[in-house]
């Protein structure tokens, strides 16, 4: 299930949401013109961030994406929630909750997989503390969303609460059942785990002025 749209909220101009997603994308230009070094050069390596190395990587990481479904689905998913916390928060508080949910899962990754050498690297960490906001400030918000199911795209409107809570629960289940493979790439579960609590955790300390234009769910 993909969400594309919030039926529920009409808000002001997102500027930083809509920041990142640029910056995001013209990492992942760079990453396409640039190659795999480049990409490597950035990304976060738990084994290296445990020793005090390449602490720059914390931040850079989360710039960075392994493709066009990687990025195109952390976008989506930033676009959709991002904008009614910006609202609610302003955009430099916005920001600065972002990035900081991001940290939040990127420690949390790096303890679990301490002496892992996979590169790390994508948006969801700090998307997932977004999600967390979300869940907490919003959770009877409408959201469009598309499934795929035989061969056919369906659109559906699903709670906010249902939609982010089965994610998460996704994301503990997975984490757990992957815990002490450290040489094999994938999905950084944890940090999507870490980012949400987080995420959870911050939002009232950012949340600065009641949301706008709530529409109740039918």
């Amino acid at each position: 299930m993909i969400p594309i749209g919030n039926e529920s909220r009409r808000v002001q101009f997102p500027l930083a949401t809509y920041l990142i997603i640029v910056l995001n994308i013209i990492m992942f230009v760079l990453e396409l013109v640039n190659g795999d070094n480049f990409t490597l050069q950035y990304a976060l390596i738990p084994a290296n961030v445990s020793r005090g190395e390449a602490l720059v990587t914390v931040l850079t990481s989360m710039f960075l994406h392994a493709g066009f479904l990687h990025i195109a689905s952390n976008m989506i998913y930033l676009w959709v929630f991002g904008p009614a916390l910006e609202d609610v928060m302003g955009s430099i508080p916005f920001g600065i909750f972002y990035l900081l949910c991001g940290i939040a899962a990127t420690v949390l990754q790096v303890l679990v997989n301490i002496n892992s050498q996979v590169p790390n690297l994508g948006a969801s960490g700090a998307i997932a503390g977004v999600l967390g906001g979300y869940i907490l400030l919003f959770p009877r918000d409408s959201i469009r969303a598309v499934s795929f199911v035989g061969g056919s795209i369906l659109s559906n409107r699903i709670s906010a609460l249902v939609l982010i809570g089965f994610w998460f629960v996704l994301q503990l289940v997975s984490g757990f059942t992957s815990l002490g493979d450290i040489t094999q790439g994938g999905v950084a579960y944890f940090a999507h785990i870490g980012g949400f609590v987080a995420g959870v955790a911050l939002v009232k300390f950012f949340a600065r002025r009641p949301p706008n234009n709530v529409a109740e769910l039918m």
